[in-house]
């Protein structure tokens, strides 16, 4: 398998989430010392605030490119083995992580969250039970939306598609993984638009789909070359 990987982009955003995280507790502290002078109130709630939204941008930065494993190598590592023919991107795509082989055009979407996974079928998104309440309560550890997230990866995918394949070739489906990549998420879904899964699990799942579909690889050429031009 071929890992692609914008490596500069991973250490700016590594340095970025560092920046941000120490001006957050700067700016914190300088909040907090403002509170003791009555006649600095109003400067302190705002230095407070700050310094609050500053900490979830560092934590979300963090998170993504901080802390190893980052979700590209704990993805790298959970397709170790597959065969020549595939293609994994790393931030070097439309998208942040996408593979592409004899399996199809997969966006795969890593998450962290730990707790019980399920799928809300009358509501139609993805619920969490479970994980820790005060990472939670700061959306750390929030699932979110999920569904909508990769629904707007596969919109900008498509997109790209549209203006870099040829126009006789037929574009190619594109599916989508939701990876959990917490040794501490549970996997409950059942009939969810796109398959929710393990990391571990993930590599069988893709071989799977690999009988089901096993694309060509005149198609394979032509899509990656779409991609890296």
């Amino acid at each position: 398998m071929r890992i692609i990987t914008d490596e500069k982009k991973i250490s700016r955003n590594k340095k970025i989430g560092s920046f941000t995280t120490i001006g957050s507790l700067v700016i914190l502290g300088i909040g907090l010392y403002m509170s003791f002078k009555p006649d600095l109130m109003n400067y302190s709630f705002g230095a407070l605030l700050l310094g609050f939204l500053l900490s979830q941008a560092g934590i979300y930065y963090g998170s993504r490119w901080g802390r190893s494993p980052r979700p590209d190598e704990v993805i790298s590592q959970s397709l170790k083995g597959l065969g020549d023919q595939f293609t994994l991107y790393h931030y070097s795509s439309p998208v942040p992580h996408l593979l592409v082989g004899p399996a199809g055009t997969w966006i795969i979407a890593p998450f962290y969250q730990a707790g019980t996974i399920t799928y809300d079928e009358n509501r139609k998104r993805f619920r969490q039970k479970g994980g820790n309440f005060y990472l939670k309560l700061f959306g750390q550890e929030s699932l979110g939306r999920p569904e909508l997230e990769v629904n707007n990866y596969r919109r900008d995918l498509e997109r790209y598609f549209e203006r870099t394949l040829p126009a006789e070739f037929e574009k190619p489906v594109i599916d989508a993984a939701l990876v959990f990549t917490n040794p501490k998420a549970e996997i409950n879904v059942v009939n969810s638009p796109d398959p929710a899964v393990a990391a571990p699990k993930l590599k069988d799942y893709l071989r799977k789909k690999t009988k089901e579909k096993n694309l060509s690889v005149e198609k394979i050429k032509v899509i990656t070359g779409a991609l890296e031009k």
